[in-house]
């Protein structure tokens, strides 16, 4: 393998780095992203995003999203914003699709810099988080410590919120891991704190599958929004107020949930050979 160009980028502090492999007949596994993902050791970030050629003619390219762990994640919210904001500046253009393994996702350029996704339809059936068996999905009867009475949403990835007084005061840490892999999640999960201090925001916290705490987290800002829209806390548009920043989440009257905030690029480098497995 030659040395690999890569962007560093991140939503609100949700940070990614971005190799372009439309061109190059590689493909990324999940030791070389543990590597490229190694804070000590590697480039340092949240999930690795592979940005290869597109299965679907509508779409611009196919995006290979891989944890910090190095699984592979089916949807990331900021990660689609910070390269279809790639894909626009070389394109030239006001939008793109994005295909994922969670399917096309629709970005467009919005006020003052920002990008808004299209995350597709929240699912809601017990069948689509998935769970392990039939439940309520708006009531789901796990509890760890403080947490418990999680909402379960689908965005692509699964998610489970549990709605707290609260949301500093809970030692995510210590409960993220053990929920992340409860029995009820076969494939895991997100796992969001919220507390809701209006009708207009939600205070949000994310442990994420793979990634552990993170900064921010696209797809849970729009699990946070249905899930409060769902309780009766909020209604279907909020601001979500996340360790590194703010997005707004919106879920349409189709089932579609819009969520848009900022991107920036940190900078730019290379991957030599000697830092890959």
């Amino acid at each position: 393998m030659s040395a690999l160009a890569f962007t560093k980028m991140h939503g609100i502090g949700n940070d990614f780095v971005v190799i372009d492999l439309r061109d190059a007949s590689l493909a990324l596994g999940e030791a070389q992203a543990r590597a490229i993902a190694d804070r000590r050791t590697g480039v340092g970030c949240d999930q690795v995003i592979a940005v290869e050629p597109p299965r679907n003619a509508r779409a611009e390219a196919y995006l290979r999203i891989l944890n910090a762990d190095g699984s592979e994640a089916e949807a990331c919210g900021n990660g689609t914003r910070c390269v279809a904001a790639l894909l626009m500046a070389e394109k030239g253009a006001d939008h793109v699709t994005i295909e994922t393994a969670a399917g096309l996702l629709d970005a467009a350029r919005a006020a003052d810099g920002e990008v808004a996704v299209d995350m597709g339809a929240a699912r809601l059936d017990w069948r689509d988080i998935p769970l392990a068996e039939p439940a309520d999905t708006a009531h789901l009867d796990i509890s760890l410590g403080p947490l418990s009475d999680a909402v379960a949403v689908n965005m692509g990835n699964p998610h489970a919120v549990f709605f707290v007084d609260d949301a500093e005061a809970v030692a995510l840490a210590d409960y993220g891991p053990a929920l992340e892999r409860h029995e009820m999640f076969p494939e895991g999960a997100n796992i969001g704190v919220a507390s809701v201090p209006s009708r207009e925001k939600i205070r949000l916290r994310v442990w994420e599958r793979g990634a552990g705490l993170t900064q921010a987290c696209g797809s849970g800002a729009c699990a946070a929004v249905v899930a409060a829209s769902r309780r009766g806390l909020t209604g279907r548009k909020a601001e979500v107020a996340l360790d590194g920043g703010v997005l707004r989440a919106e879920w349409l009257e189709n089932g579609h949930v819009v969520m848009t905030g900022p991107v920036a690029v940190s900078f730019t480098g290379q991957i030599e050979d000697s830092m890959l497995p």
